[in-house]
């Protein structure tokens, strides 16, 4: 299956970034179709109609998003576009930011005429200088051009659009703990229900998307739902940028439709190191199961790969070969959870602790072989009792490491001559 590129077809032009050159390859003739000559819920029920879903890991239907915002109601509202980019593996967010910002305001424009939304913002992450510098540029040019401000293209339609800078957390980018820092406190999910197209950004209804997410509205708009909905598979619909790091020669970002199989995604990023051999990939981010050898055709969509036990997420493919040690993976992805973790919740503030500490026991030879059924039980545990899905992610490419090299783990294990004996907990009592 070859690539097909769409929110990539002009990435490579060295100055697509200009509104210039944009325009020249038809930019911004979406919102000229769009207002003021589409009703807000023809572009509401396009979107549903084309089956776009969320391309920031959860994959739920965009459409229907938006449809859960209050209709018939002058209440301000609210859209937020999540560039907060910091799942291990993933860089799309960035090429788009960077290349391509034009095609990402047109999509937020048609998105927030569709929605009733006259303000969005765009939460970067905070170490995205030169794309946050090539945004507000973007939104510069837009508002001279009559596309951003007031009277959009002569209509009675306003939006501004305004970039805000993150602060590094890796949690900003769960959509509750996003809004807490838009409003100006501590990165750390909400409670929920009441959901943000209920009650979201200062407590009015808000609609979060993706960055990928939103690129894609203009084309839709310019094409229609039909043309989008015949891309990719009957329940995944449309191209998904497939980001390839790791053990391959040709890292990067490659657009295919969903359901192209996993090894000519493989194949497209160059194959494998020279005399190296596929071991392992987290295919949606480190946030998810592993897939192994056995997995080399299967279809990379939201179903198939649901059906397989993991998940499409982000698409961030981190590919290992047969040098990759996967105690150390699973040992250092824990680490990143854990310094990650907003410690509002003890299952994921002690758990990823706990972790951390158990396989740094087994890397060292100290493991016991008790210790793979603690850990199972922890990660379920976690997954099961977390306030938001930071834990739930973090369990996952521990778990599968385990079921699918319990080999290595026991190879490890068994360096202790002591491993089949249960470890004895020490207190210390510091005051008697």
């Amino acid at each position: 299956m070859p690539e097909m590129r769409i929110l990539m077809e002009h990435i490579e032009q060295p100055d697509q970034f200009r509104i210039d050159t944009y325009e020249k390859n038809g930019g911004y003739q979406a919102i000229r179709k769009a207002i003021p000559h589409m009703a807000p819920a023809a572009i509401t029920d396009m979107v549903k109609q084309s089956g776009l879903r969320g391309r920031g890991g959860a994959g739920f239907s965009a459409g229907m998003k938006w449809g859960f915002i209050p209709k018939g109601t002058a209440e301000t509202k609210y859209l937020v576009c999540n560039a907060d980019e910091s799942e291990p593996g993933t860089f799309k967010d960035r090429l788009l930011t960077e290349k391509n910002p034009h095609q990402l305001i047109e999509g937020i424009i048609l998105a927030c005429y569709a929605i009733g939304s006259s303000q969005a913002f765009i939460y970067a992450r905070g170490e995205f200088f030169q794309g946050i510098a090539i945004l507000q540029t973007a939104i510069n040019e837009a508002t001279q051009k009559g596309y951003l401000g007031q009277g959009i293209l002569g209509s009675a339609y306003h939006l501004d659009i305004v970039v805000h800078p993150g602060a590094g957390a890796y949690i900003a980018g769960e959509e509750t703990a996003q809004l807490n820092s838009l409003e100006g406190y501590r990165a750390t999910p909400r409670l929920k229900p009441p959901f943000p197209a209920i009650a979201g950004l200062y407590g009015k209804p808000t609609i979060i998307n993706n960055v990928e997410t939103l690129s894609y509205i203009g084309h839709i708009v310019n094409r229609g739902a039909e043309w989008f909905q015949k891309i990719g598979t009957p329940k995944s619909s449309g191209t998904k940028i497939f980001q390839v790091s790791g053990h391959v020669q040709r890292p990067g970002c490659y657009e295919f439709p969903l359901g192209v199989p996993l090894r000519e995604i493989i194949e497209a990023a160059g194959g494998m190191l020279p005399g190296r051999k596929f071991k392992a990939c987290y295919p949606g981010g480190s946030s998810c199961a592993l897939l192994t050898e056995r997995d080399l055709d299967i279809a990379m969509d939201f179903e198939t790969l649901a059906a397989r036990g993991t998940a499409l997420g982000t698409a961030s493919m981190i590919v290992m070969d047969d040098t990759a040690d996967m105690v150390k993976v699973a040992h250092r992805l824990m680490q990143f959870y854990q310094n990650e973790s907003c410690g509002k919740c003890t299952p994921c503030r002690e758990g990823t602790r706990w972790m951390v500490q158990v396989l740094a026991r087994i890397e060292k030879g100290g493991g016991t072989l008790s210790d793979l059924k603690l850990i199972d039980q922890v990660c379920k545990s976690m997954a099961a009792n977390s306030f938001c899905p930071l834990a739930v992610g973090a369990a996952p490419p521990v778990v599968s490491a385990i079921q699918e090299f319990k080999g290595e783990f026991e190879a490890y294990i068994r360096r202790n001559p002591h491993c089949d004996k249960v470890p004895l907990m020490k207190i210390a009592y510091p005051y008697l």
